[in-house]
């Protein structure tokens, strides 16, 4: 029998062999993305130190490919401690030369759909990187099959929206015996997302999750797929009392950076796991969130901006009529300044001026008085801009959302490690120009209109503070992709502490407006 070095050097130069034979966009849509070796050595090297010392391996892998896992399991564990090993693998393409390459081994390898397969709860040491699909490339009857499936084995309802990795962690649950160790290595947005938060009460009420160790987002792991991704450790057994959970960051699972003990109480109390080890946990009702002063809202989505959102030049050249459009700011890249000034007719005082069609008049309207723009809306409907998605569900296919002017507005995508070291970037706006959803708008609440009306100095002082914040604070509450990006939604920003705006207000405003605010009532 070849040495395990030996085999390995072999499964690699196949794995590479095998994801030449299939496109991108193949291995997409089935989610294939292998593991590098040092990888998966240092989640199986880590695996054996969860284990009781000696403890016999009984070894499943539901997603196994050509076998990374498997290969690291026989570097750390002798195959005298190896009881049984079992994998599955969809596809024939990387199954069938698994099974040649590990014939000679403790390890069957089954061709065929693990979700559809019969639990056999007799497996102590779970590992799986599974499938990266997400829930649009699922079909509905599917996703319906998978999601009875998850919630007949685990007691949890899965929400539409989650990735096939969510069904695959649900659905091998029964396949783990009392006290099994399992690690998955999985997309880190659960930890975020909504769809995330069935993942999070299965990790908090139907096992003991010990260990969760997030890689430093530009530090990509898969260098074929743009995934943050993570390490799930978990034993099969209900948590104890006032339960600890360990959380590092970047690094290696030997060596992370940092590392941090979260109680399971703080965890089931806070929406976005992705602070820690980072920040502290918190009290949520104790804080004072940008919600209390701004309603947060994400910019106009147009349904094709070539062809509503038209510069100068081009409505003048065309004939059309200004008054059916409105100023709109253009998008980051090409707005620098932080501070847009009104030129004095409402639009932005900035070198690329552009405007959005924001007309509610009827077509035979349309048709009567404004002849030119009629005819630009018909080469619209020549183009099929009429039958896009978004166009083709308003009940003027034209028509855009109500997105007044909002006085600030914030990029929503962003890098940590930006030049200005600002991932986000806030923008006051003194013009009555609207966004498109490249930006989100922040509109002051009633309270805060009350505030302003009396203090016409206090957005800007609240913009100048946004500004300010440190880009923890900030990717704190966004999420974050793989190579860095990190992406901000409006409830996200909405969720932002905001203690720091009171002192702005002031004693003297706060008491003379209705109190809105549970810090204050």
């Amino acid at each position: 029998m070849d040495t395990i070095e030996a085999i390995e050097n072999e499964r690699v130069a196949l794995q590479e062999c095998l994801d030449l034979c299939k496109t991108q966009e193949e291995r997409n849509c089935l989610g294939q993305f292998p593991t590098p070796t040092s990888l998966a050595e240092d989640i199986l090297q880590y695996a054996i130190q969860l284990m009781e010392a000696e403890t016999r391996v009984s070894f499943l892998d539901p997603a196994i490919g050509t076998g990374s896992f498997y290969s690291a399991l026989n570097k750390f564990v002798s195959t005298s401690q190896i009881d049984k090993a079992l994998g599955f693998e969809i596809d024939p393409h990387y199954g069938e030369p698994a099974i040649s390459l590990w014939d000679e081994h403790k390890i069957s390898i089954v061709l065929g759909d693990f979700t559809r397969a019969k639990p056999s709860p007799d497996y102590n040491l779970l590992i799986c990187n599974p499938p990266y699909v997400r829930h649009h490339h699922i079909a509905g009857k599917e996703k319906a099959r998978l999601r009875q499936s998850v919630l007949s084995s685990t007691g949890i309802d899965l929400s539409g929206l989650a990735g096939l990795y969510c069904y695959f962690m649900g659905i091998s649950h029964p396949w783990m015996a009392p006290g099994a160790i399992a690690g998955w290595l999985i997309p880190s947005e659960f930890m975020d997302v909504n769809y995330g938060k069935a993942i999070q009460q299965y990790l908090l009420s139907k096992v003991t999750l010990l260990h969760l160790h997030r890689f430093d987002p530009r530090d990509v792991q898969f260098a074929d797929a743009l995934v943050s991704s993570a390490v799930i450790w978990i034993k099969n057994e209900l948590p104890p009392t006032d339960h600890q959970v360990r959380f590092t960051y970047g690094g290696s699972l030997q060596q992370p950076l940092k590392s941090l003990l979260v109680s399971s109480q703080a965890l089931a109390a806070e929406p976005k796991w992705s602070r820690f080890p980072n920040a502290s946990a918190r009290k949520q009702k104790e804080q004072v969130r940008l919600a209390d002063f701004f309603k947060i809202s994400r910019g106009i989505a147009t349904g094709d901006n070539k062809f509503f959102i038209l510069t100068e030049h081009q409505i003048t050249q065309m004939g059309l009529p200004f008054e059916e459009f409105c100023p709109i700011l253009p998008s980051p890249r090409y707005l620098p300044q932080d501070l847009v000034e009104d030129k004095g007719d409402g639009s932005p005082n900035i070198e690329k001026r552009l405007f959005l069609l924001n007309t509610r008049l009827k077509e035979d309207e349309i048709k009567k008085v404004y002849p030119k723009l009629f005819e630009y809306l018909e080469s619209g409907k020549a183009k099929g801009v009429h039958s896009r998605y978004l166009c083709s569900h308003r009940t003027l296919w034209y028509a855009q959302e109500n997105r007044p002017a909002a006085p600030i507005v914030c990029t929503y995508l962003g890098r940590s490690d930006s030049k200005s070291g600002r991932p986000f970037r806030f923008i006051l706006n003194r013009s009555a120009a609207t966004v498109a959803n490249v930006y989100l708008a922040m509109y002051p609440t009633l309270l805060m209109q009350k505030c302003i009306g009396k203090d016409s100095g206090l957005v800007q002082r609240v913009w100048a503070e946004l500004n300010s914040l440190s880009p923890e604070a900030l990717l704190g509450e966004g999420r974050v992709y793989g190579g860095g990006l990190h992406k901000l939604e409006p409830r996200e920003l909405a969720n932002l502490p905001a203690d720091f705006i009171l002192p702005l207000i002031g004693e003297s405003l706060l008491d003379d407006v209705p109190k809105q605010l549970s810090l204050i009532a």
